[in-house]
């Protein structure tokens, strides 16, 4: 297949272009570096030893996107591009509801114009909410977030639900996964957050490589193992494998939608993750436990085993195989990417 990979320069999006071309398919990418930098494209043509279409431009423009559809073979979409720091979402509400909600209206009606069937939404378990029995399951049907960014994906995965519903020969399948960490192995892509790193992973990488001089752990009171929060922390080449397993998948699906939980099937602490950091590392680390985050829940991971039955894959990767890849990846490139 000749497949779209929007946001295809962001973390997720470049490892899923890399694990597309290792499949066998074609390639090519819209992204208009909100999230991300120019420099990551070079990177992945020297990888791949491919040449890859870059259409730089925020997907919320109607008319590029249709001109993108109008002039391109395409014959699947892989959707990872719109904003993603749940804070920032808080904080520019009406940001994240233009900007998510409106690139997926783009690319919807420019999928329809042109006859492409198959779609693949990057989505996220923050769309199970507070309330979800742990470990989470695709059956439960109370959607909810905490958040404008998690209210974004519930509302594009009921998007998508009803478009599937109308449209005949439309199959989409709708990606929720958790805590990708983790880099490719080469060490020349990984994660580069811009600004202060909302996420776990990145922040020990930043503090491992001297960037920052501690790690703070919010919380080590809970009802846990070691008191701290537990996570279904994924390596982003299994998530990558993950699209891909997804995106062949679409072609015998039944079902016009369907939703896959993509982890490992358990927590793993912020302690324990911290400890296996330590070890791909060799020396330990300076982190100080505080006072819990507001909104945190304790502990959550994925039920998996849908993802393994009907589309054959499986996470394969272990927590110090993520934390070795990211170190990798850090101390390779210290700043991260380069801006040019």
């Amino acid at each position: 297949m000749r497949v779209l990979v929007s946001g295809g320069a962001g973390y997720i999006g470049s490892h899923t272009v890399l694990s597309l071309i290792d499949a066998g398919h074609d390639v090519l990418v819209v992204d208009d570096f909100a999230n991300s930098k120019p420099t990551v494209l070079a990177r992945l043509e020297s990888l791949s030893g491919q040449s890859i279409p870059l259409h730089s431009f925020d997907l919320t423009d109607v008319d590029k996107t249709e001109h993108l559809f109008a002039h391109e073979q395409i014959d699947a979409v892989i959707h990872f591009a719109g904003f993603k720091a749940v804070g920032e979402s808080v904080a520019k509400p009406l940001d994240y509801y233009a900007n998510n909600l409106g690139s997926t209206f783009s690319l919807a009606r420019a999928m329809a114009r042109h006859g492409v069937h198959r779609l693949v939404f990057s989505s996220s378990a923050t769309v199970y909410g507070d309330s979800a029995p742990v470990p989470y399951q695709e059956t439960y049907e109370a959607l909810a977030s905490s958040s404008p960014y998690g209210w974004t994906k519930v509302m594009q995965e009921r998007v998508l639900t009803d478009v599937a519903a109308a449209t005949e020969g439309l199959k989409v399948g709708l990606l929720r996964y958790f805590n990708p960490v983790g880099a490719h192995p080469s060490g020349e892509i990984g994660e580069d957050p811009q600004g202060t790193p909302n996420n776990l992973m990145p922040f020990i990488a930043q503090v491992a490589v001297g960037r920052r001089d501690r790690l703070s752990i919010f919380g080590g009171d809970y009802p846990t193992a070691d008191g701290t929060c537990e996570r279904d922390y994924i390596h982003v080449l299994d998530l990558a494998e993950g699209h891909v397993a997804a995106v062949e998948h679409l072609e015998t699906m039944s079902d016009p939608v369907r939703a896959f939980n993509l982890g490992t099937g358990h927590g793993t602490s912020v302690l324990q993750l911290v400890h296996a950091f330590e070890r791909a590392i060799g020396h330990d680390l300076p982190y100080e436990i505080v006072g819990r985050r507001p909104g945190d829940l304790p502990a959550y991971w994925a039920d998996s085993s849908r993802a393994e039955s009907e589309m054959g894959w499986k996470a394969t990767r272990s927590i110090d195989d993520m934390c070795a890849d990211t170190w990798r990846w850090q101390s390779q490139n210290p700043q991260g990417y380069p801006d040019a």
